[in-house]
């Protein structure tokens, strides 16, 4: 598994001047699995990155508009990492080298690191900058994402509840934690936060992609198509979250309107592809007559 950290870089390279291609959201080999099986296995391709995506933006997940603070990554650069994860990581890594102090490339740098599956090394990273920025909370989240992401849940949630602060609560520790409490199995805690999130940050697509990503965990599939077609007509959604959108569709046997929503972000072969694969998982014996059964 809805992500990445929601973070600026400060004068981060631009993107390469190339046809950078775009990664596909579904895993190429076949896979066996039926059921929720078949939600966890594309829910974690999509959301580890997660999304990224990392799931903790789940993640991954560019707050809107003018509403994001300074530290929301800019357009480029979010779209760099979901699309093609290997460039950013040249691209920041060769930043982060030249300038491992500067906060906003070091955050760019470890969530390019997590969406390219190196989630050690993206801990190592968001490690020197915690130690560097020990009272940011962006950075404190960032940090709790990345334990999440390479599989300390317990000192992650403790991580990302220290960097709040009851009195003024920030909406991305919120949608963090329960991103953190969704993989613990905690859904209905997991979405207090959201819901705690959104009374703050009303329409927040990454938060509302989060939310979504967590019914579809629960193979709540309906639940999870409202929360993320409203995440997708906000200012600031990402490619991550109309990939997860085209996931949910699919998932529903809605094959054509899935490969619609996905060409939104994918070349058309590879918006083809990602359905064909869907389908073809969803065709494999037992698959999609589980999945029908346990939506009751």
């Amino acid at each position: 598994m809805r992500t990445l950290p929601e973070t600026r870089a400060t004068a981060v390279p631009a993107q390469p001047e190339r046809t950078r291609r775009r990664h596909s959201a579904y895993p190429r080999s076949p896979v066996r699995a039926s059921g929720a099986g078949v939600l966890a296995v594309l829910a974690a391709v999509l959301l580890t990155g997660c999304t990224q995506t990392s799931r903790m933006t789940t993640g991954s997940v560019t707050p809107a508009g003018t509403a994001a603070p300074a530290t929301a990554p800019s357009p480029a650069t979010a779209s760099l990492i979901a699309t093609d994860p290997q460039a950013a990581e040249k691209v920041y890594g060769s930043a982060y080298e030249k300038n491992p102090n500067d906060r906003g490339t070091g955050l760019a740098y470890a969530s390019a690191l997590q969406a390219a599956g190196r989630n050690e090394q993206s801990l190592a990273v968001m490690q020197q900058v915690a130690i560097k920025h020990p009272t940011d909370r962006d950075v404190l989240a960032a940090y709790g994402k990345a334990l999440a992401a390479a599989g300390d849940l317990p000192k992650a949630l403790e991580t990302v509840r220290r960097a709040q602060t009851p009195d003024r609560p920030d909406w991305r520790l919120l949608s963090a934690e329960g991103a953190i409490l969704d993989q613990l199995g905690r859904k209905d805690a997991a979405r207090a936060q959201y819901r705690r999130a959104l009374v703050i940050q009303p329409d927040e697509p990454s938060v509302l992609s989060n939310l979504g990503m967590s019914y579809l965990l629960a193979n709540e599939l309906p639940a999870a198509e409202e929360a993320l077609s409203r995440a997708v007509k906000q200012p600031g959604a990402d490619v991550r979250v109309r990939q997860n959108l085209a996931l949910v569709v699919g998932l529903q046997g809605r094959f054509d309107e899935a490969e619609r929503i996905a060409s939104a972000v994918l070349s058309p072969e590879e918006a083809k592809g990602n359905v064909a694969y869907l389908r073809q998982m969803l065709g494999q014996k037992n698959t999609w007559s589980e999945l029908r059964a346990e939506r009751g």
